[in-house]
């Protein structure tokens, strides 16, 4: 009867080894699928993103030569000397006014076009391919036509300022109207992807919501604000921050229309990065540019997730 048991409990001893064994050599094939899925991206994201995150901020502490070499150590001196230059504060400022600008209007415009674009009419289809055409234009073919369009000489916009017996305005050369000339072109170059991301989220809205508001004679503008925007608000909530990220990292139109002028007036901070670097070989105040920029938009980000991430409805 002792030997039954003693044997009873080497069977079972054996049994939790084996499970054991087992387990942990379940754990480690795990482990290699996850390296084997994963190691690629972390790689590339290490070599692409997060090295030269960290050697941007290294570069920021110190000053440095024609090519970018680290030369001396001055901590935050960069930042503190920079946050006290005017020309740098004249582009911060013109950058805020530049990104809110856009993404105000390009979130308002596209959902108005998305709204108009939803509606059941004969020959809809037609718009909503026009509306959402300029994601196909590249940076460069968008500058060339706005170039032509603010042309003072043969634009359309001076053609009919003459035909109407109005000034011609230069736009491109005025500091004032330059910066609008900027807002408008991003704007443009920005709708058909805002305008498509929100037409398929108006397509997701049940129509009997609306069908319902009619019956009960609710307006048309009460339906926008009590039904379309808060059954699509995660993805304008989506759209919105996406919007401003961008809007603070333009620079092509910049460069191919203004290149930062006139007299600085839309040289945007990415501009003014580009410019210390690749231009004025001033890599460190460049670097300690690019940190200032980034946390920026880390601030922006948070404040939209904190006020309005709560008015979200998921």
């Amino acid at each position: 009867m002792q030997q039954s048991l003693q044997n009873k409990a080497a069977n079972e001893s054996s049994n939790l080894k084996l499970k054991a064994n087992s387990t942990t050599a379940s754990k480690s094939k795990d482990g290699w699928y996850v390296a084997l899925f994963l190691g690629p991206s972390l790689l590339l994201l290490g070599i692409f993103v997060f090295y030269p995150m960290l050697k941007t901020f290294y570069l920021s502490m110190f000053l440095t030569n024609n090519v970018g070499k680290a030369t001396t150590f001055v901590g935050f001196s960069n930042y503190l000397s920079l946050l006290k230059n005017p020309a740098y504060l004249s582009s911060l400022g013109a950058t805020l006014i530049y990104v809110l600008a856009v993404s105000a209007l390009t979130v308002i415009i596209g959902l108005l076009l998305a709204v108009a674009a939803n509606q059941q009419l004969k020959g809809i289809k037609i718009f909503r391919t026009l509306f959402s055409s300029t994601m196909g234009v590249s940076v460069s073919v968008a500058a060339i036509f706005w170039l032509f369009v603010f042309n003072p000489s043969v634009g359309v916009l001076s053609q009919l300022s003459t035909a109407l017996h109005l000034p011609v305005i230069n736009w491109l050369t005025d500091p004032t109207f330059a910066m609008i000339a900027i807002i408008i072109s991003t704007v443009w170059m920005n709708l058909g992807f805002t305008f498509l991301i929100l037409f398929g989220a108006l397509q997701a809205v049940p129509t009997s919501l609306y069908e319902a508001a009619d019956i009960a004679g609710v307006s048309k503008t009460t339906q926008l604000f009590k039904i379309t925007i808060p059954m699509i608000s995660p993805t304008m909530f989506f759209v919105l921050i996406v919007t401003l990220i961008e809007a603070f990292k333009s620079f092509g139109l910049i460069d191919m229309m203004t290149a930062g002028g006139p007299n600085n007036a839309t040289n945007l901070l990415v501009y003014r990065i580009y410019q210390d670097a690749f231009l004025n070989g001033n890599f460190a105040q460049a670097s300690t540019e690019s940190i200032i920029l980034t946390v920026i938009i880390a601030i922006f980000t948070l404040i939209q997730f904190k006020l309005l991430g709560k008015r979200v409805n998921y």
